[in-house]
């Protein structure tokens, strides 16, 4: 995990797209617009949060902010602190649900038990629901906010129809997403998240995980789910997919994905985590087991 925020984009990423990296824990992204700005994330922290809009200019230029939380995981919301009061802060109505089941709260507990620089932050909730999409018209510049679960409940991927270009946060990543529970229903709905982003057609997939804008992460995603959704239906039986149980060949990342021996030992054994997760989903969505 990195730390420390620093501009990035990628080759022919239009200007007024800013992408704020923090380390190798996440990306979020910055659009001005001729009319405000648009802040698609608020990061780990309101510290972080401040660093991050202070290096765009954001804090200096005084233009009307509009702040979007794409869903409510801890490296995404919780620097809501540094902008509340200051600006509209739009997520799926979903997100509200998240916020007041205390889930997101003990998540912050655990973590701030774990590392002092979580100590001081204090959870804002947005403040503007929508369901299915809700459109953001900048004048030259158009944000869809496209409700895309699968993930989590209450993800949402940013689309802008000028520009081609697709902020898909957390729903496509590369190497691969993780989907919210073993439950067949949240399997379902992250391939079909991903299929509704495949027919917008971007020649820019800005993601929050895996540093890369190539909206063929998004095709190889899908054909990751296909695959393992073939291997296990011709399973004769449902194998364990139990945390210290090791999994058999043919269903193994690397049996899926090539380059994952290649990763750090950390990275590596965080997305075998996540695969481990879609396996169950995909073993349940097939023999209903779980």
């Amino acid at each position: 995990m990195g730390s420390g925020i620093e501009l990035a984009t990628y080759p022919g990423l239009d200007e007024r797209i800013s992408v704020l990296r923090l380390g190798t824990t996440v990306d979020a992204i910055f659009v001005r617009t001729a009319r405000f700005d648009v802040l698609i994330d608020t990061l780990d922290t309101p510290e972080t949060c401040r660093e991050a809009m202070e290096l765009v200019g954001a804090e200096r230029g005084g233009r009307p902010l509009v702040v979007v939380n794409s869903h409510m995981d801890w490296d995404h919301f919780w620097g809501n602190a540094a902008v509340a009061g200051r600006a509209a802060i739009v997520a799926h109505e979903a997100a509200r649900e998240r916020f007041r089941n205390g889930s997101v709260h003990e998540v912050l507990r655990r973590k701030a038990a774990e590392d002092a620089r979580f100590g001081a932050v204090e959870l804002h909730p947005p403040t503007l629901f929508f369901s299915d999409r809700i459109g953001l018209d900048g004048g030259d510049l158009t944000l869809e906010l496209l409700h895309t679960p699968g993930h989590a409940p209450d993800h949402v991927v940013v689309w802008i129809p000028e520009l081609r270009t697709c902020l898909a946060v957390d729903a496509v990543e590369n190497p691969i997403p993780k989907v919210w529970s073993d439950d067949p229903a949240d399997l379902a709905s992250l391939v079909a998240s991903l299929h509704r982003i495949r027919r917008l057609g971007a020649q820019h997939l800005v993601l929050a995980h895996g540093q890369t804008d190539a909206p063929s992460t998004m095709d190889r995603n899908l054909a990751y789910f296909e695959a393992l959704a073939e291997r296990v239906g011709a399973l004769g039986a449902a194998p364990s997919v139990a945390p210290d149980d090791a999994l058999p060949d043919g269903l193994r990342l690397t049996d899926f994905v090539e380059g994952i021996d290649a990763l750090p030992d950390a990275a590596r054994r965080f997305y075998e985590r996540f695969h481990r997760a879609n396996l169950a989903a995909t073993i349940r969505s097939v023999h209903g087991r779980r």
